[in-house]
């Protein structure tokens, strides 16, 4: 989920090759066979350079600033068409819901307790649970209609996908991944 760029040629020819660096140090070469590549960018400003030689370069600047201080550099999904009713906020394409604010409860795979939020599937649809872009479960509104999200320290993203369809998608603070059980 860190920003992002590729860069690379464009239309190349067989014999065509460049250097790709960010702020100053190379980071991949590209050719015809593999004409771009994943440019991972630093927190604050930064330039991509495609330099196909030491005179004829292309120069790209990109503004990784942090959105969340302290946190690590990432890109947070739009919430905004989201609604939040109560204590449940319920994701723009209606097909799921989270719980707004954190509980506590016992993580049997960490060993202790940890803040966590219920994610629900608000019909029959086969939804593909993740938390910070790693798999946790599935969801089908019949059998298995809401799960347990652990949240860890910091911004968590969970997302919800609906096949290509749609994804949903819900940001929740973790605070230091610990809490208090009652």
């Amino acid at each position: 989920m860190a920003p992002l760029a590729k860069a690379g040629l464009y239309n190349p020819k067989q014999s065509s090759t460049a250097l790709v660096s960010l702020n100053g140090s190379g980071v991949a070469n590209v050719t015809f066979f593999a004409p771009d590549a994943d440019v991972w960018l630093a927190n604050g400003a930064n330039t991509v350079v495609v330099a196909l030689n030491r005179r004829t370069a292309d120069t790209y600047a990109f503004d990784a600033s942090l959105s969340y201080p302290g946190q690590p550099n990432m890109c947070i999904p739009d919430t905004s068409g989201n609604t939040v009713s109560a204590d449940l906020e319920t994701a723009f394409s209606g097909r799921s819901s989270a719980t707004v604010t954190p509980g506590c409860a016992w993580n049997p795979l960490t060993g202790g307790p940890q803040p966590y939020i219920n994610l629900f599937d608000n019909g029959a649809y086969l939804l593909n649970v993740s938390v910070n872009n790693v798999p946790l479960t599935q969801l089908n509104g019949t059998t298995r209609r809401h799960t347990p999200v652990f949240l860890s320290a910091g911004l968590n993203v969970i997302s919800a996908a609906y096949g290509a369809l749609s994804t949903d998608y819900y940001v929740r603070d973790g605070g230091d991944g610990t809490c208090v059980l009652p």
